[in-house]
């Protein structure tokens, strides 16, 4: 009973927080409407990475380069093959699924820091690639002025566009992590060797894990272009990466909606507070320190302790191990 009274509240935040943004265009300004945008593609990059990182516990340390190559393919589409941008925001995921693949083929071979210094290293190839190769990438200039559909022609129908996207991923994240695969790779989060020797072919399920979150890290880029009309090479840069990664800390990794709120928080101290002090990381550096201290598990993961949300440490151990509980309790 406990479990469906859950569930049903659950369900009605949802239906509660897609409400307030729809009506979101409608009662506020075309700046805070942009905004709002921006926090949903943000949230969402912040949400690829979570699927590996704390559903898969896989030290992703350049998530952003993925983000960028998605960005870039719908760009180069447009500007350089002439080609529709609705093709253009199908190559763009695709090229970062590729690009989350060719990596991750390589890193799956070595375990958490060291996978987390290699992908550094070669998304940081990438990323100068895309800084150094002028011609076609514009370089430290980006390329700017892309052209979007007529239907994406107003702020509104832009923000639209972006969460009617933002809400078919999150569908998709959800479905990915609550069902067998998502189960087994919190497994392997939680012990590798467990699963290896049960037979969990771990690379395997590490690797589609990368793919998965690299296409939707794309999808977050495509996004963004349709938003601003530009890309930039920083967007590849491994300093948005630990951005993305304190998001993901912030709200809480080990949540499902954590990312989101870490994303809001972010987003929202760089655009407000920044207006009035160039210091505004300083403000975020102390709420990280008092966040460790107070809310190791972040914003989300405090809500749901408080809330009585989480299951005890009895319920996980039946979880876990449902034959050796329903034997002891026999």
């Amino acid at each position: 009973m406990r479990q469906g009274i859950g569930e049903s509240r659950s369900r009605g935040a949802v239906a509660a927080v897609l409400a307030t943004l729809l009506l979101l265009p409608v009662v506020l300004p075309v700046f805070y409407t942009y905004i709002a945008a921006l926090i949903l593609v943000t949230a969402l990059l912040a949400m690829s990475l979570n699927l590996v990182l704390g559903y898969g516990g896989i030290y992703q340390f350049h998530h952003a380069v993925f983000y960028g190559v998605g960005a870039y393919a719908l760009a180069l589409t447009v500007t350089k093959a002439g080609l529709s941008a609705w093709i253009g925001f199908l190559a763009g995921p695709l090229a970062a699924a590729a690009a989350g693949c060719l990596i991750g083929w390589f890193c799956v071979r070595l375990t958490r820091l060291y996978f987390g210094m290699l992908q550094i290293s070669l998304g940081s190839l990438l990323w100068i690639i895309v800084l150094r190769w002028y011609p076609v990438t514009g370089g430290d200039d980006g390329i700017h002025g892309i052209p979007m559909p007529s239907l994406l022609a107003s702020p509104t129908s832009v923000y639209y566009f972006i969460l009617a996207v933002v809400a078919l991923c999150l569908v998709v994240l959800y479905r990915v992590t609550s069902s067998p695969f998502g189960a087994t790779l919190q497994a392997v989060r939680d012990n590798p060797q467990r699963c290896e020797a049960v037979g969990v072919n771990v690379r395997r399920h590490q690797l589609v894990a990368i793919v998965i979150a690299a296409g939707i890290a794309g999808v977050a880029g495509v996004l963004y272009v349709a938003l601003e009309r530009s890309v930039f090479a920083s967007m590849l840069f491994w300093v948005l990466s630990l951005e993305i990664l304190v998001m993901c800390l912030l709200g809480g990794w080990f949540t499902f909606a954590g990312p989101i709120v870490g994303a809001a928080i972010i987003v929202a101290l760089r655009t407000f507070v920044g207006r009035y002090t160039e210091n505004w990381t300083m403000i975020l550096g102390i709420m990280m320190i008092l966040l460790i201290f107070f809310m190791p598990e972040g914003v989300m993961g405090f809500l749901l302790d408080r809330l009585g949300r989480r299951p005890s440490a009895v319920e996980e151990e039946a979880l876990a191990y449902p034959a050796q509980t329903a034997g002891k309790g026999g």
